[in-house]
């Protein structure tokens, strides 16, 4: 009787120890800790391509969104463009914590995978406008974008590291295609 419950119990503690390992190694990927790497906005170049790097992920996988945040200055906006159910043409003005908490959900149920294609600068100063053209993907493996549109971009450099003033963007539609001069040459 005794080598049957000592049996009971030794089953009991290595199922136990299982489950707590099985259990801690699924919170690691679903809570992966994402630090800040601060050279990434060292230069305009790597700032922008952050940008694309942090938003981009997979179905189901985490974003750095301590990264997407430490891109923004205070106050900083993200500004949506899009035709209303009335047929008008607004504009939706997040803060990047807003921006996260309205489209994380999506972002992680659909995956969503943003390239740049295409990129205008134009800078003085210390100030910089970059029209950056952009297509998306569900998926890395896709060859072909369900969206196309333009990021027009604001920064600023504050002599240590540039950072995203606003971000307002518009969608391509059949009655606005992207002009050629915004799109990658052939």
């Amino acid at each position: 009787m005794k080598k049957v419950i000592v049996l009971l119990l030794f089953g009991f503690t290595v199922t136990f120890v299982q489950a707590q390992k099985k259990s801690k190694k699924e919170g690691d990927s679903e809570k992966k800790e994402f630090v800040i790497d601060s050279t990434k906005v060292l230069t305009l170049d790597k700032t922008i391509k952050t940008l694309y790097e942090v938003i981009s992920a997979e179905k189901g996988d985490a974003r750095n969104w301590k990264q997407f945040k430490f891109l923004f200055y205070p106050n900083a906006k993200l500004i949506a463009t899009g035709m209303n159910e009335d047929y008008v043409y607004k504009a939706k003005y997040l803060t990047p914590q807003e921006y996260i908490k309205s489209s994380q959900k999506w972002l992680n149920m659909n995956g969503f995978i943003e390239k740049e294609i295409s990129r205008k600068v134009n800078a003085f100063g210390n100030i910089a406008h970059v029209f950056s053209t952009y297509e998306s993907f569900h998926s890395k493996d896709e060859e072909t974008p369900f969206m196309r549109g333009i990021n027009s971009i604001q920064l600023i450099n504050d002599e240590d590291r540039w950072w995203i003033v606003n971000i307002y963007w518009a969608q391509e539609t059949e009655e606005h295609p992207i002009p050629k001069k915004y799109l990658p040459r052939k």
